[in-house]
Order: structure tokens, then C-alpha cells, then sequence
């Protein structure tokens, strides 16, 4: 594996390279301009450091976000102030990535802690009617965390099944307030199918303002209460998801509402708007929106015992930046399920770092159930790696594979090299160091080496469900 400087971000502006190479960067760091990048230094674990109460811990997901959307992974004309801001304080991960390549499987990944494919809601990709869901006996991320003392909420998005059979609030949440499904119109708040769409908690909830100003009204109000309890929020916005409509554009929501009550069943697609200002409009609305939840963390006095994790929950859309990143949404490149992840614990981790270690989001659930002081289920072994001791005390995380299956694609990483096998059913090989565009196929000069990564997706492939 790679030194944590060789893989510090991918894509970005010559004054963050130049930066990059002062500080010793390898070729592919010097491809990258991240704002933080000054500022940063490989991840070291802060030892010997004072012990903390469990943390708080506020889990913030983006919706579509692209691995280069933030102004600290490199984009050139989106600004993310608040986020980079959180980045500087905490630690950030370059090589992090999704659970899947779209939404719900990813959430399912998250929450149980395990591959989509071990439970019949999680092959969906993404839920798209009510079919099937989340099953309420299975453990998840909020109900092993309140069996252990945390009181737990859910805001925002939440597509793992819809009402009567699914909920958040029948999987561990004490509190839920948000929407069902994929998508939603920001202000009508009608999904897919014409149906409204925001709930608290298993009743509908009437409001017409934004989707985003809504959200964050409700997350500050949580994260400043006086909690008597150590505390999950899994604050989960929709933006910048389709369909492409910023705050005070209401002539574009009209017609789509419009279209959406004339049975226009692609309207939320949105395929006919949208454009590269909008989406950075709603990226930059997305940054100030956290910003503003995170300010009433600290107002609260708590946020320095709270563990802040921010993500996208798969790679971005058409408007997303991910250079130099190959693929976009759907897809098992690196585009699909690279994403920006960033983690903030001011009692116990130091700011201004960076890591390329690479995780994913099974890992997460494992690392937060490990630091809250619970255990996972026996009956349900989890799929990710805790990190805690990595994080806390600087021990080694072993190699391991990180495994991901969508309907015609498969991947499989281990170390720099990654396993890929496309809808064009060829068998591909990348050494991720130097290739994080995946052009430089070396199949064909290693293939003892494809042969082992191939045999080891099989080999957890056949644990999984078929779909």
C-alpha cells in the first residue's frame, strides 16, 4: 500500500499541486489541488490523549454528491467553505467509498453494516416501490446503538421501504422526519409517483417551504437540545439530487409539479433541466446548510464530544466534478463509489489530516458501533472493519478486501489494486496508485494477480443473495 501522501486527492488547480510537491507529494498527489492542502498532514493517531464520554455522533450524507463537488477534494468553481472548514478540523479520506453505486443499497450497507446483497431489500438498486424494505428484525446502525443507551433520530432521506411495513422508526430510530423515497420535488414534496412525500415520524407532515431549509431547521433543533443521553443523528439531505431546483425557484418547481399531476411518471428526472450553476448552487446551498447545523452543535456546547461524519452515498450525477475519476452514478468505478468523506471528534482526533486508507461504509457502522461501546449481533456478523483502534491508537488496519456487486458489474480492492469487471463482461485490472482513472488495464501482464482478486470477489459473492 501506498504512503498516506501518495494518494492526498486527484484533480484540482496548479497552485494546490505546486503545494502538493513542496510537501514531498508522489505524481498522482501532484494531479490533485485540494483547499485543505496546506494545511494537511498524513493521519497519525493523537496518543496519548485524555479518555471522552461515548460520543455524540451526527452522520451527515449528501445525496449524488461527486467525489471532486468540494471545494477541499478539488473542484474548481464550487465553493464549500463550512465543509472544508470541517475537513481542516478533522480527518480527511481520499480513497473512501460508498457501500453501492446508488442509493438505497448504500443506506442498507450503512445502517446493518453489511454487503446490500445479504438482505433481499438491499438488491434493490434503489427501492423503488413497496415491495420491499429494511426488515424490521434485522439489526441496524440505531437499534444496537439504542439498546446500548443512545437515543437516536433519522432526518432527511430516508429509501430503505416504504409505510406500512418499513420505517426508521421500526429499525431502531426513536425519532424519525423526512421522506420515503428516492426523490422528492423540493417544495411540493411530491415523489415519483404523485404521492407527498414528508413525514414525521409514520404521519404526514404538511409543509411547503424548501426541502433543504426544512431539514436544517429540524437537525439544528435536535443537536441543540438538552439531551440526557449520548445521541445518534443520521441527518441525510437530498441534495443535490434531481430534480434540479434551488431555493426560490419556484417557476421550475411549478412545472414540474405541473407535469407530475398531468401523470408525467419522469418528471422528477428532470432530464430536460438542470445545469452545471444550478448544481452549484445547490452544492453551495448544501455547504451552508451544514454549516448552519454544525454552528447550533457548537452553540449547544457539545461539539467537542461529538463525532461529525460527513459523505456523499454514491458518486455523482450529470453535473458532478470527478476528475479525474472514471464513471458516475450506477457504476463500479471508482467515479460510481469513490466518495468525499470527512470525520471530525475534537476530544479525540486531530485536525488538518488526511489518510488514504481505503474504507467503506460497512466499515463506519462498525467503526461507530465500536466507539459507542456496542456489539454487533452474533447472528448478524457485520461485513466492515472497525476502525477504532486505527483512529484512536494508531494500530494497523490489515489488508482486506473491499467487495461491491451491482446488477452486470463487479469489484473487488484490495490494497492499490482493484478488480473490475464491467457490462462489457472483460475482466480488468488497476493498480489505483497512479491509475486512479482506471486506463491502464494490467490484466494482461498480472494475471496471477487478477486470477486471486477474481477468485476472492467469487468467493464472497457466493455468501450473497441472487437477485
Amino acid at each position: 500500500m501506498s504512503t498516506p501522501l501518495s494518494r492526498r486527492a486527484l484533480g484540482g488547480v496548479a497552485a494546490g499541486a505546486a503545494a502538493s510537491a513542496a510537501l514531498g507529494a508522489t505524481a498522482p498527489a501532484a494531479q490533485a489541488a485540494p483547499a485543505t492542502d496546506a494545511q494537511e498532514r498524513p493521519f497519525r493517531a493523537a496518543h496519548p490523549r485524555r479518555h471522552s464520554r461515548r460520543p455524540n455522533i451526527l452522520f451527515i450524507l449528501g445525496d449524488d454528491l461527486g467525489w471532486a463537488d468540494l471545494s477541499s477534494y478539488g473542484s474548481p468553481h464550487i465553493r464549500t467553505p463550512h465543509l472544508d472548514r470541517l475537513a481542516r478540523e478533522g480527518v480527511r479520506f481520499t480513497d473512501a467509498y460508498s457501500g453501492s453505486a446508488t442509493c438505497s443499497p448504500t443506506r442498507f450497507s450503512l445502517y446493518t453494516g453489511r454487503h446490500p446483497g445479504r438482505t433481499k431489500g438491499g438488491l434493490a438498486e434503489p427501492i423503488a416501490d413497496k415491495s420491499v424494505g429494511l426488515e424490521p428484525t434485522h439489526p441496524t446502525l440505531a437499534s444496537l446503538l439504542r439498546d446500548s443507551g443512545y437515543a437516536t433520530a433519522l432526518i432527511g432521506k430516508w429509501h430503505c421501504g416504504y409505510l406500512p411495513d418499513y420505517s426508521p422508526t421500526r429499525s431502531g430510530w426513536d425519532e424519525f422526519f423526512g421522506n420515503f423515497g428516492g426523490a422528492l420535488e423540493y417544495y411540493s414534496k411530491l415523489g415519483l409517483g404523485g404521492e407527498y412525500d414528508l413525514y414525521e415520524g409514520d404521519a404526514e407532515y404538511k409543509d411547503l417551504r424548501y426541502y433543504t431549509r426544512i431539514l436544517t431547521e429540524r437537525a439544528s433543533e435536535y443537536v441543540g437540545r438538552d439531551h440526557e443521553k449520548p445521541w445518534l443523528l443520521n441527518l441525510n439531505f437530498t441534495t443535490p439530487h434531481w430534480p434540479w431546483i434551488a431555493d426560490g425557484d419556484k417557476e421550475a418547481s411549478d412545472e414540474i409539479v405541473r407535469r407530475i399531476k398531468a401523470g408525467d411518471r419522469s418528471a422528477l428526472w428532470h432530464q430536460d433541466g438542470g445545469s452545471v450553476e444550478k448544481y452549484k448552487e445547490m452544492v453551495e446551498d448544501l455547504d451552508r446548510s451544514i454549516g448552519q447545523v454544525l454552528k447550533a452543535l457548537k452553540r449547544s456546547g457539545q461539539d467537542q464530544d461529538t463525532l461529525v461524519f460527513f459523505a456523499s452515498d454514491n458518486g455523482g450525477e450529470r453535473f458532478s466534478y470527478n476528475w479525474p475519476l472514471a464513471g458516475n452514478k450506477g457504476s463500479l468505478q471508482e467515479g460510481g463509489i469513490r466518495v468525499p468523506s470527512i470525520l471530525r471528534w475534537p476530544a479525540r482526533i486531530d485536525g488538518g489530516q488526511v489518510s488514504d486508507l481505503p474504507v467503506f461504509s460497512p466499515d463506519w457502522t462498525a467503526t461507530l458501533l465500536d466507539l459507542a461501546g456496542a456489539r454487533p449481533h452474533p447472528a448478524y456478523p457485520l461485513d466492515g472493519t472497525s476502525l477504532a483502534g486505527h483512529l484512536l491508537r494508531g494500530a494497523e488496519v490489515p489488508e482486506r478486501d473491499l467487495f461491491w456487486r451491482v446488477r452486470g458489474e463487479r469489484a473487488l480492492r484490495r490494497g492499490d489494486w482493484k478488480y473490475y469487471r464491467g457490462k462489457s463482461g472483460r475482466d480488468q485490472l488497476f493498480r489505483l496508485t497512479g491509475d486512479a482513472r482506471e486506463q491502464a488495464d494490467r490484466a494482461p501482464f498480472e494475471q496471477a494477480r487478477l486470477a486471486e482478486l477474481r477468485s476472492a470477489w467469487e468467493r464472497i459473492d457466493a455468501g450473497l443473495l441472487r437477485y
